[in-house]
């Protein structure tokens, strides 16, 4: 009989095991199928969802594990884990059977040491990637690993790129970015009381097992609870070869829809943030390009993103939410999911999936059953309109108005006395997952709208935007300043999720209704022969065409689409 805590290899060209991703999550799971494809996968191993019932934790058990897996690694890479010469670097990622999105933990550039590090520059001959790499282990373990605050740390990287006059952490040099690495060094052990851990196996076995704790985590716990999925049997822990966006100006990391999440559009919708990390595009943390800079900067490798986009589908036979990072301008793919969306994109996808042949109309039936009628109403803001106090980017569509909450309990607050508020973030982080599902509306400073916060408010079908620059919260006065206009905590804000534009006040609100595709399934449906009393997207009464919402008064139940 196999161990149940057996690392399980993930490598290219490997037929699927005799398992399914209740033993090893929907990650890996994912990566598995991936690489039997042929897709470009870097080779990883899991640790099956198991080990998230093993208690007390073994440590000494759970090295073990890891070490048989990196020697599977080792094997398949040519490369050694935390060695002098072509040196092995990994990630380390969580993985439930059903995807809990930026919930649980992730460690990256885990096995750089000293001694790694000179064999990082002696394998590349680019010390900016190896000090880079460096700092942000030293950052990411403090936080994950450690449970220090990151605040220290991010004032650090702050510091050193306004005493460089340069824009961005992209644009330090190797020294400078050694010197960051050593006063982390320095925060860390002044914060946890030991010195960063030196030896690789440890840093490995340190990650693996803080990625398991997460489980636990209280952003974890509710996001299980407001999803419904209690009786899911914990995470498994995938360790993958690092490849990296944070080589140069020919690499990058990003994330990536098949379809567009928020409409349905068949088109390829990214986020991709030119040398960095994947961490620096799902937290949100960082500027990214479109489209347009990515074709023409990186023509082949935008091609490959194209045809993934298709073999993806093909494989999968739905959308697909996936990460990818392009190093020296080749394509890797480092994890895909089924495409959280919006109601009225589930419908769009699903209908125009049917008409592509990829589902039959059966599936398509199956794929809408559970949409809720009330939520398949486009809503918009009825003209004229004012001018806005400031635009962004939109991360889910629809329309919204209520309150300004400036901190996530507030929202949880307001909503509970009966008034659905806005939440008002410079950068909406997954910690805030409770309050951003009692919001009717979230506007962010900062952000982009595949971090993981905007996935996850698509999830919710809450109005959202995103990278709002002329958003300046004081916290100290519980204010914000949107352009000129500073509005005091509890005043009324209206979002347009739909064209990116935050208003005053609470404006009329307009809703119309999908009818070509309600028309389609319908028509399914009357082809199935389904029986009258089954449920159905078209039985429930819902609002007609451009029904107008009572006028200018905040809105107490959210506007979603």
């Amino acid at each position: 009989m196999a161990d149940p805590l057996a690392p399980i290899p993930i490598l290219p060209g490997r037929p699927l095991p005799a398992t399914g991703p209740e033993q090893v999550g929907n990650k890996a799971w994912n990566l598995m199928r991936m690489a039997e494809a042929g897709l470009p996968v870097p080779p990883a191993f899991v640790l099956p969802t198991d080990w998230c019932r093993v208690r007390p934790l073994d440590q000494a058990s759970l090295s073990e594990a890891l070490a048989t897996g990196i020697r599977e690694l080792e094997a398949a890479t040519g490369l050694a884990f935390g060695a002098a010469r072509r040196p092995l670097l990994v990630s380390v990622r969580s993985g439930a059977a059903l995807s809990m999105p930026g919930m649980l933990e992730t460690v990256l550039d885990v096995g750089l040491t000293p001694q790694s590090v000179a064999g990082l520059i002696r394998a590349t001959g680019n010390p900016r990637l190896a000090w880079d790499c460096h700092r942000r282990l030293v950052q990411g373990f403090a936080e994950v690993v450690a449970g220090l605050d990151p605040a220290p740390f991010e004032a650090a990287l702050a510091e050193a790129v306004a005493t460089a006059c340069v824009e961005t952490d992209r644009a330090l040099d190797h020294r400078t970015l050694r010197t960051l690495g050593e006063r982390m060094l320095g925060l860390f052990a002044a914060g946890a009381g030991r010195p960063f851990p030196a030896d690789p196996m440890r840093q490995l076995t340190e990650a693996a097992a803080a990625v398991l704790a997460s489980w636990d985590a209280p952003k974890a716990v509710a996001y299980r609870r407001l999803n419904g999925l209690s009786d899911l049997g914990g995470t498994a822990v995938t360790v993958q070869t690092m490849v990296f966006g944070n080589a140069g100006g020919g690499s990058g990391a990003g994330v990536g829809f098949t379809r567009d999440p928020a409409t349905g559009a068949r088109r390829l919708y990214f986020d991709f943030c030119f040398n960095g990390q994947g961490e620096d595009v799902v937290a949100g943390r960082r500027t990214v390009t479109d489209d347009d800079r990515l074709r023409r900067v990186l023509p082949v490798a935008h091609a490959e993103l194209a045809a993934a986009q298709e073999r993806l589908e093909a494989l999968f036979r739905d959308a697909q939410d996936f990460e990818f990072t392009i190093q020296d301008g080749r394509l890797f793919l480092l994890q895909t999911r089924r495409a959280q969306r919006t109601p009225l994109a589930a419908l769009r996808i699903a209908v125009e999936m049917v008409e592509e042949r990829l589902i039959t109309p059966a599936e398509g039936l199956t794929r809408v059953a559970d949409l809720d009628p009330a939520t398949l109403v486009r809503t918009r803001l009825a003209d004229p309109l004012p001018p806005p106090l400031g635009d962004g980017v939109s991360a889910a569509p629809g329309v919204a108005a209520g309150p300004i909450a400036l901190d996530a309990a507030t929202a949880e607050a307001m909503a509970e006395s009966g008034t659905l508020p806005i939440l008002v973030r410079p950068e909406t982080a997954t910690d805030d997952i409770a309050g951003m599902a009692r919001a009717a509306g979230i506007l962010t400073a900062s952000g982009s709208r595949t971090a993981h916060a905007a996935v996850v408010a698509r999830q919710l079908g809450t109005p959202c935007l995103v990278g709002c620059t002329a958003l300046v919260i004081d916290r100290a006065t519980r204010t914000c300043r949107l352009g000129d206009r500073v509005l005091a905590e509890g005043e009324l804000l209206s979002l347009d999720g739909n064209a990116g534009a935050v208003y005053a006040g609470a404006l009329p609100i307009v809703r119309d209704v999908p009818e070509r595709e309600l028309a389609v399934v319908a028509g399914w449906r009357a082809q199935a022969e389904v029986p009258s009393a089954a449920p159905s997207v078209m039985a429930a009464e819902g609002p007609a065409p451009s029904v107008m919402a009572a006028e200018g008064r905040p809105s107490t139940t959210s506007c979603r689409t």
